[in-house]
């Protein structure tokens, strides 16, 4: 327990400490988010806010006993799609071309042994996936990254859903007896929390594509790192429970575009965040509803393995 208590308070300090630095710089190198009839503030707000959450959680994880290459993997691909979304954060990179490094940062991890490498059969033993579990593992990490990316739409919202999925992954993690998963994502959820300080209603910087495709990322790899590696149906289906808000906002945004013959990346203003902000909520009780639908997913999750005794 006390190493799970340093490691979360060392990713809670330094990202608390380093946010407000990370929103100078945000506006010493153009890295703004600018008003237009889509986005719901009226003014330039900073958005690096994924180099403040990488900060806090990179010099947490260097203080982790156990270093594998997994845990080397997943720090080099974590690196890789920050760096992609600070170059769309400050200059603005084409959906195509964030699709390919996201894949490319999927394939680091996948190197390191990172992946799903067999599926339940439901009936009688397991499927083996072999070369499958490459594009397998690669559709999971990119879907969960753009996931997160999508809904984050308002003050706190991705980084408050993403604490949320971390803090139920540890548990669980915990549970499993796999104490390197647990202890990544304790520490990137306080780092999370540090950089929720300056985040949330009325924000004073925003995550940017640097921090939702971030964090995105992590919280895919880390479920395949750590939930997936089960045979079982139900290994397989607790972290898409867990994401469960990301994921259905997802999944209904493609088919309402593709029912509509639009592209399926175009931004619009129809995603679940929107919906409630038109039923009258405020912009902080949307966020907070949010919050509480993610809490019933992670709970529920929470049950399922308690019941099924799967630890």
């Amino acid at each position: 327990m006390q190493q799970y208590l340093l490691l979360f308070g060392i990713a809670f300090l330094v990202s608390l400490l380093i946010t407000p630095w990370v929103a100078s710089l945000a506006f010493r190198i153009g890295a703004l988010d600018k008003p237009n009839k889509r986005k719901i503030h009226d003014h330039m707000m900073p958005r690096l806010g994924g180099l403040a959450v990488y900060a806090g959680f990179l010099v947490s994880a260097a203080l982790l006993l156990d270093k594998g290459p997994k845990v080397t993997g997943l720090l080099l691909g974590g690196t890789v799609i920050l760096i992609i979304g600070i170059a769309d954060d400050i200059r603005g990179l084409s959906p195509k071309l964030k699709l390919v490094g996201q894949a490319l940062a999927a394939c680091i991890v996948i190197y390191f042994g990172i992946r799903v490498e067999f599926i339940n059969n439901p009936f009688d033993g397991y499927f083996q996936l072999g070369i499958l579990s490459i594009p397998f593992t690669i559709m999971w990490i990119v879907s969960v990254t753009n996931a997160v990316n999508l809904i984050d739409g308002l003050d706190g919202l991705a980084s408050g859903v993403s604490t949320i999925a971390l803090l139920t992954f540890s548990i669980i993690a915990f549970q499993m007896r796999q104490p390197t998963v647990s202890l990544l994502s304790i520490a990137l959820a306080g780092s999370i929390l540090g950089f929720l300080r300056y985040n949330f209603h009325p924000a004073k910087i925003f995550l940017g594509d640097s921090g939702s495709m971030f964090l995105g990322y992590m919280v895919s790899v880390l479920a395949v790192f750590g939930l997936l590696k089960g045979v079982t149906l139900i290994a397989f289906i607790v972290p898409i429970i867990i994401l469960g808000v990301p994921i259905f906002d997802t999944c209904y945004a493609i088919f309402r575009r593709y029912r509509n013959c639009k592209p399926i990346f175009q931004a619009d203003k129809l995603h679940i965040h929107h919906r409630l902000l038109r039923r009258g909520l405020s912009h902080r009780q949307a966020v907070l509803v949010i919050y509480c639908i993610s809490l019933f997913f992670s709970v529920s999750a929470l049950l399922m393995m308690r019941n099924i005794r799967l630890f």
